[in-house]
């Protein structure tokens, strides 16, 4: 009786002490874990960043992304922080594609970005009036066309789908593919290549109209004061490849 009474007790003793240093181990881990500061957004910062500066951010936070190692973020301080005023340094126009959210993949925080999000990142007045906006009335240095991989409204386009607005929407990228080499065969969206190379020159595209299409932007990308660069996301890789001309 003895022995199993001592037993026990010793059974007692390991779990006890397993509780207490796990326990320990981990209040002070949360108790060493402060949240992670909110970056400062103020129109003072915004005006100080050149158009390279907002690339140079761009890039830095998708290689951080890509990398897996996206900043810790305190996400209900960024809402209070931002909610008496908005100073994104970037616009964004993108696919609507819901493995391509610029926030995360080029790990910035609420605030940071202006996204206009449409199907094949096309051009319409609406996008362009927003990027005039974004960048003549709130600041933002730079406008970024962003395309991405295995795209469906490319495949669509190419493919020639007819489906309500959507048909519209499509018309919009079929220049994109006209400008692809007679070369690359066969020109549907069972040819990976041909899609690629249809998404690049549709950010191509799309970048040269909003230089022919808004005055305003023109005016501001002659002076220097903004910047229109174009990019493709790789959605296996999570990787942004810059396209600067």
């Amino acid at each position: 009786m003895n022995i199993a009474f001592n037993r026990a007790l010793i059974g007692v003793a390991l779990i006890t002490a397993v509780f207490l240093a796990t326990g320990f181990q981990a209040s002070e881990k949360t108790a060493g874990t402060a949240p992670p500061p909110v970056p400062k957004r103020t129109q003072e910062a915004q005006a100080m960043m050149t158009p390279q500066d907002a690339l140079a951010k761009l890039r830095a936070g998708n290689a951080r992304f890509a990398a897996g190692q996206s900043r810790a973020r305190n996400l209900p301080s960024e809402v209070r922080a931002t909610a008496g005023g908005q100073y994104p340094f970037a616009v964004i126009v993108s696919c609507l594609d819901s493995r391509a959210p610029v926030e995360l993949l080029f790990d910035q925080g609420i605030g940071d970005l202006f996204n206009a999000r449409v199907a094949g990142n096309v051009l319409n007045d609406d996008i362009v009036g927003s990027l005039e906006f974004a960048c003549k009335v709130s600041g933002s240095k730079l406008i970024l066309v962003l395309g991405h991989s295995n795209c469906g409204a490319i495949k669509g386009a190419v493919d020639g789908v007819e489906l309500g607005k959507l048909t519209g929407l499509l018309d919009k990228i079929k220049p994109a593919a006209a400008q692809v080499p007679d070369s690359v065969q066969p020109r549907t969206s069972k040819n990976n290549e041909f899609v690629e190379k249809v998404a690049e020159a549709n950010v191509h595209l799309v970048m040269k109209q909003i230089r022919e299409q808004s005055p305003i932007l023109r005016e501001m990308l002659d002076a220097g004061s903004i910047g229109l660069v174009g990019g493709m996301y790789d959605l296996t890789t999570g990787e942004v490849h810059f396209i600067t001309n």
